[in-house]
């Protein structure tokens, strides 16, 4: 019984934590968006507008359920829930410090790319169930997008995984510091396992995956339908999108899902390339900053540092580039982004062949 209510703890808090991220993502991106624009943005209700989220929530909850008269009752309204779902069961296999990960699989890479790819067919569903032309292209621009953008994700992610050798996320942290277990080679010639920091984080153990990373918050933003790839929400052509026809809770979720996928994305990018929960702060001399900074407590203030961190460069992304074509998304994605990624991959291979 006592592992029954832990499941359910770490399954509330889990959710929690996405509600107050996006709670707290939603006011922020606001502010940076008047801040890039040369304006306030909210400042009406609360100090400093800080209440004005809430009071947005509160009007969705209140909001009437209404479904098409023509729509596909069954898909119209699971459909949000798979999305949502699809998102929240991909935290579950995240570390957030040493010790500290709600279930340590040893397939956890893996994991994590298979279980938000249902998102896709929860957005499918939406657009399809609704029963409008602008909610099924919405849709449709949507699966192509996700489904393309998956390769060079793949590729990046496969070249990350053959230097640390391993598809356990946590395992990949510890790989990544001063915890490690293994030899960590600084540019694949340098042992640091003694100094940790920054010069153990995997995109400096092996360079190519700095590249690598590039290409997976560039696709990572297509994944999660942000501007400049925000083409199946693109309200100039098609209105909203594939929610163009949901309101209340139910437009709520899918709200949920997409800042809850940004800091998903953020997290496993972290993870695979950018040390995780480790300190970026090397060991020098007799300052043993690595050593003094490692534990629960930095482990999850260095991830959520991070993380934020690259949320922060999805949104000021998302005002300052304009929307790219559909062509222009797919020539990208399969003429530039592919083949690097796969460049990538192969010198990952070249790379554990001749220094390993």
């Amino acid at each position: 019984m006592n592992f029954y209510l832990l499941y359910f703890l770490v399954a509330i808090s889990i959710f929690g934590f996405i509600a107050v991220f996006s709670l707290v993502s939603v006011y922020a991106e606001r502010k940076i968006s008047a801040f890039i624009q040369d304006r306030l943005g909210p400042m009406e209700v609360g100090k400093y507008g800080l209440l004005q989220t809430f009071a947005d929530i509160l009007k969705l909850i209140q909001k009437e359920y209404i479904v098409p008269a023509l729509a596909d009752k069954v898909l119209f309204t699971i459909a949000p829930v798979i999305i949502f779902v699809a998102v929240y069961l991909g935290f579950v296999a995240l570390p957030w410090a040493p010790g500290l990960v709600p279930a340590n699989m040893n397939l956890g890479v893996f994991y994590v790319f298979a279980i938000i790819s249902i998102e896709a067919l929860g957005i499918l569903m939406a657009g399809w169930g609704s029963n409008n032309k602008y909610s099924l292209l919405g849709a449709v621009r949507s699966v192509a997008q996700m489904v393309s953008y998956e390769i060079p994700i793949g590729f990046v992610i496969i070249s990350a995984v053959m230097i640390s050798q391993t598809l356990d996320l946590q395992l990949i942290n510890y790989n990544q510091g001063i915890l490690a277990k293994q030899d960590i080679l600084f540019l694949g010639f340098i042992n640091v396992n003694h100094v940790g920091g920054f010069l153990a984080w995997n995109v400096f153990q092996a360079p190519h995956l700095l590249l690598a990373y590039v290409i997976y918050f560039i696709a990572s933003l297509a994944e999660c339908n942000r501007a400049p790839f925000d083409l199946p929400e693109a309200e100039s052509e098609l209105i909203g999108g594939f929610h163009t026809e949901y309101t209340g809770l139910r437009f709520a979720f899918i709200f949920l899902a997409e800042y809850a996928m940004m800091f998903l994305v953020a997290m496993l990018g972290v993870t695979l390339f950018l040390g995780g929960w480790n300190t970026p702060l090397p060991n020098f001399g007799s300052f043993k900053l690595a050593e003094y900074t490692t534990g629960i407590f930095w482990g999850i203030f260095w991830v959520m540092g991070k993380c934020l961190l690259v949320v922060a460069v999805q949104m000021w992304i998302r005002w300052t580039l304009p929307r790219l074509r559909v062509d222009q998304l797919m020539t990208l994605c399969w003429k530039v982004l592919t083949p690097i990624a796969f460049a990538c991959l192969v010198i990952s291979g070249l790379w554990r062949l001749l220094l390993f």
